[in-house]
Formats: C-alpha cells, sequence, structure tokens
C-alpha cells in the first residue's frame, strides 16, 4: 500500500444531490465499525475519507448505498507530469509478469485532455515493466485496470477499485417501510428497499425450525446496510404447509396481512410487498395492493423495475447457491382462483400469537446472537 493513501468514494448517479447525505452515513457506518479516520471532505463530485486503515475502512464503507465505486487511491496534485509519474510508479508495483494492462482517466483535465496522460502514462509504464513483459491491453480487455479521477485541483490515482451498491443514500427517503423475509425473493425485495433508500422494519417468518439457521444467515447479510448499531428483528411462524404455486400465493397474501398489522401496531404507513410482475400474475399484485390500501397503508413494491438483475441482487446478499429458488419462482404456474381474503386474514391473526422479538449489538457474531436470542424466547 503506498502511503498516505486516501479511500475515495464515487457517488452513484442519482446521490450527487445528495452528498450531505452520503458523506454522514459515512461517518456513521465508520463509527459502527469501529474504523479509525482523521477527516472526510468533499472534492468536487467525490469524497475523500483519510482514515487510519483504507482496506477495511473502504469494505466499511462499501456496505452503503448510493456509491458507484469506492476506491483505495494516491492523491497527487492536478499537473500533468506528477499524474504520469504517479501512475508509472503506482501501475509498476501493482503489474505481475506478462499483465496487460489498461490506463484510464477521467475528470477535470487543465490545460491538457484526459486522453494525452493516458498515452504517454502507458508509454512509461512499457518502458518501465520491460522486465515483467507487461503489456497494454485495451478498454475491454485488460488484467489490471488503472485509474486516475482528476478534480479541479488535485488527481487520484487508483490503487484498488471496488464496484458499489448503487441506489440512493440510506434512508433518503427519510420513510420506514416494514419489510418480510419468508425465503430469498422477500430478502431481495428487503435489499432493494433499503438500496431506495427506505429505512426498514424486518420481520422474519419461517416454516420450522430447522428452517431459521438459513433465514438468519439471510438476515445477517442485510444488517450491515442497515446502517444501525442496534437491531430489532421480530420472528413468527408460518402456518402454511407446501410448496405448490397456489399455497405460495396463500403464504404472500398471509405475510401482507402480517405486516399489516405490524405497520398499524408501529404507527407506520408503508409496507414493501416481495411481488414483481415478472414472477406473479397482475391479478394477485392487484388484489393484495388493495387490501394495503384498505388499511390506510401505502404498498411498496421494489421488484417492479428489475428483470435478471434480481440474480445479481441475490449474490449481494450471500445467495449464491439459492439462485436455484429464486429462479424456480419464475416457472410456477398460477391459476386465477385463489382462496378467500379471509383465509390468509385468519392464518395472520393465529401467526402473530407466535412472535418472538430479538435484540442485538450489530458485531461479528450476529447470527450466534440472534439464534441464542430465540432460543431464550422459545
Amino acid at each position: 500500500m503506498s502511503d498516505n493513501a486516501s479511500v475515495v468514494i464515487f457517488p452513484a448517479v442519482f446521490a450527487h444531490n445528495k452528498l450531505d447525505l452520503l458523506v454522514s452515513n459515512i461517518k456513521k457506518i465508520l463509527e459502527i465499525q469501529n474504523q479509525k479516520f482523521q477527516k472526510i471532505r468533499k472534492d468536487n463530485s467525490v469524497i475523500v475519507v483519510e482514515a487510519n486503515d483504507p482496506v477495511f475502512a473502504s469494505s466499511a464503507i462499501n456496505l452503503l448505498f448510493g456509491i458507484e465505486r469506492v476506491a483505495i487511491a494516491k492523491q497527487v496534485k492536478n499537473e500533468y507530469d506528477t499524474i504520469v509519474s504517479a501512475i508509472t510508479k503506482i501501475g509498476s508495483n501493482l503489474l505481475l509478469k506478462g499483465d496487460r494492462f489498461y490506463v484510464k482517466v477521467e475528470g477535470q483535465a487543465k490545460g491538457y485532455l484526459p486522453k494525452d496522460i493516458e498515452i504517454t502514462a502507458t508509454s512509461s509504464l512499457i518502458e518501465k515493466t520491460i522486465k515483467l513483459g507487461a503489456k497494454p491491453g485495451t478498454e475491454d480487455k485488460y488484467d489490471k485496470l488503472l485509474y486516475t479521477y482528476l478534480t479541479k485541483s488535485n488527481a487520484y490515482v487508483c490503487i484498488f477499485t471496488d464496484k458499489g451498491n448503487g441506489g440512493i443514500p440510506n434512508n433518503s427517503q427519510k420513510e420506514k417501510s416494514v419489510c418480510c423475509i419468508y425465503d430469498e425473493l422477500s430478502a431481495v425485495s428487503c435489499l432493494e428497499t433499503i438500496r431506495e433508500g427506505f429505512d426498514v422494519k424486518i420481520i422474519v417468518c419461517f416454516r420450522k425450525e430447522s428452517d431459521l439457521l438459513n433465514l438468519v444467515k439471510i438476515v445477517n447479510n442485510l444488517i450491515p446496510r442497515m446502517l444501525k448499531s442496534k437491531i430489532e428483528l421480530e420472528f413468527f411462524q408460518i402456518l402454511i404447509n407446501g410448496t405448490s404455486a397456489q399455497n405460495y400465493l396463500l403464504l404472500v397474501e398471509t405475510v401482507t396481512e402480517l405486516i399489516l398489522s405490524i405497520a398499524l401496531l408501529n404507527k407506520l404507513k408503508r409496507v414493501s410487498l416481495a411481488v414483481s410482475p415478472l414472477v406473479f400474475p397482475q391479478f394477485f399484485i392487484d388484489r393484495v395492493t388493495s387490501r394495503v390500501y384498505q388499511k390506510n397503508i401505502i404498498p411498496h413494491i421494489p421488484l417492479s423495475g428489475i428483470d435478471e438483475n434480481i440474480l445479481d441482487c441475490a449474490k449481494e446478499i450471500g445467495l449464491e447457491k439459492y439462485l436455484s429458488r429464486i429462479e424456480r419462482l419464475g416457472k410456477m404456474k398460477f391459476n386465477s382462483v385463489i382462496g378467500s381474503k379471509n383465509n390468509a386474514q385468519k392464518i395472520a391473526q393465529q401467526i402473530l400469537k407466535t412472535k418472538r422479538v430479538v435484540t442485538i449489538t450489530v458485531g461479528p457474531n450476529n447470527v450466534h446472537d440472534i439464534l441464542d436470542g430465540l432460543e431464550s424466547n422459545h
């Protein structure tokens, strides 16, 4: 790692008008994760963090939403020769034998074009790494990307970059929504609710005690992204058996009744529904959203605008090995004959009686703490 490396945060497309909130969230996540820092500042359109440990700080920051990418970078003056020298020095330290590299420079150039630096730095690197046999690649084909971003006064030569989570900064909407996690699709729905700027109250529904471990592991991947040091979770046991398409509709409708009850009890005016026109028939979506409106609650459907990207979202929360379960939902065939609304309402009232509440301090042992809390409440 180069001396005086900083963490550089590139805001997502729809976060540029919310930079103050993003800065506040960065401070908060670093405090929650016990990462020390000296200063956080804005430099034109990027945010720069001077952290004691840039590696751990960048990992913590990249849990947040509203970020396009996070980089660990060396800051130098926005001067042509200085930038070329920095790219050459950092690049020659990063490249391995036979690597193909690509130099990319973007931002505000002063008296030159970014392309000029790309060409000069590429030539300098070829000369500097001749013994390694490193060669220039193309924008589409390379082993190492050597990225530099220019602001009005500074240049940030990146040592490491990582893709961000996109969306808008956590809690941008200043609204809270009730989310229920009962399977992989509902977990992705909760993730998208957070990505879209809502605070969330998470409840978890399980069928059997043996299902709890997997559900708690899924929830644990969401917890660090909620930007809280303490989390309260409510658990309910679902009294529905069977895995047919019609039973799945009954499950979703029952969960809708459950989160409506919880929203009313907590005086919240929004609930997130884990439904999408890509999976569910429109008549069913109309049915559950109408039921929400009947209770003077506002339904939020975070999955309405995503397609195959849903699988990428699932990977974000550690669901790689469960992707087939989400894909299976897309193969279900639903018919237009479903049970009475009263049936779902009655089941939901029974489920409410199974409530268990667990409160944890966010840390490395969340899964064990949650399971221990459930055991003591059983």
